[in-house]
């Protein structure tokens, strides 16, 4: 028999998380998402999907997955919990607790998820990280602003390459996606895009990977965004 691919995805409660569950439980993946609030799981469960209760800022919590999870092959492991932190900090402002809270769960988080499940990717058939960051992260590209959150994602970026580097030999791709400016919770009602359209081209861009793409920042339309 043939089993379906499985996906994992953080931050699956809401926004891009829950748009891309729902998109690959309708494709027939096996889907298991995390959510922080115990609430927000029946949306996924209701989309036929294993839904966790987790914080991935909680690193004690997000190492007990790969007990939880032992044996258990995942084909794309989409580390796409964020938060953006308080608005309008700048300098002269800044909030370091903040700040620091920004880098716990946006980069902290992935790394310790990626740390606990390295090896539930590696026994898997498409053997993918998916690191969701922005191109708000990109060095060359920065206009200074929302310093607290680009940072993190200029962070999240480095992990991602640095990664792909280390995972070669194991077969793993590991890239960092951008995925538009999307009118979820976080960005806003203005945004061009729909969640829909966002996931649908991230899922092309997956789709279509081989092994030299490792290593690369892609944005959800397949093209690449400068370091």
């Amino acid at each position: 028999m043939h089993t379906m691919p499985t996906v994992f995805i953080t931050g699956a409660g809401r926004g891009l998380g829950l748009e891309l569950a729902r998109q690959y439980a309708a494709d027939g993946w096996q889907v298991v998402g995390t959510v922080r609030e115990p609430a927000a799981a029946a949306a996924l469960s209701a989309l036929g999907a294993r839904a966790l209760t987790l914080d991935v800022a909680d690193l004690g919590a997000v190492s007990r997955l790969r007990d939880e999870l032992r044996g258990a092959p995942i084909d794309v492991l989409l580390c796409n919990a964020g938060i953006s932190g308080k608005r309008g900090m700048a300098l002269g402002s800044f909030d370091y607790g903040e700040w620091e809270k920004v880098l716990r769960v946006n980069l902290l988080g992935a790394a310790a998820v990626i740390e606990a499940l390295v090896d539930n990717v590696a026994a898997s058939a498409r053997r993918t990280i998916a690191i969701m960051s922005s191109r708000m992260g990109s060095i060359s590209g920065t206009t200074g602003a929302t310093l607290p959150y680009s940072t993190s994602k200029a962070a999240l970026n480095l992990l991602a390459r640095g990664l792909s580097a280390t995972l070669a030999s194991r077969g793993i791709i590991v890239l960092a996606l951008h995925p538009g400016w999307v009118r979820t919770d976080m960005g806003g009602a203005s945004a061009p895009l729909t969640p829909k359209e966002s996931v649908r081209g991230i899922r092309r861009v997956l789709d279509g990977l081989r092994q030299d793409d490792s290593g690369k920042f892609l944005s959800y339309d397949g093209t690449s965004i400068p370091w």
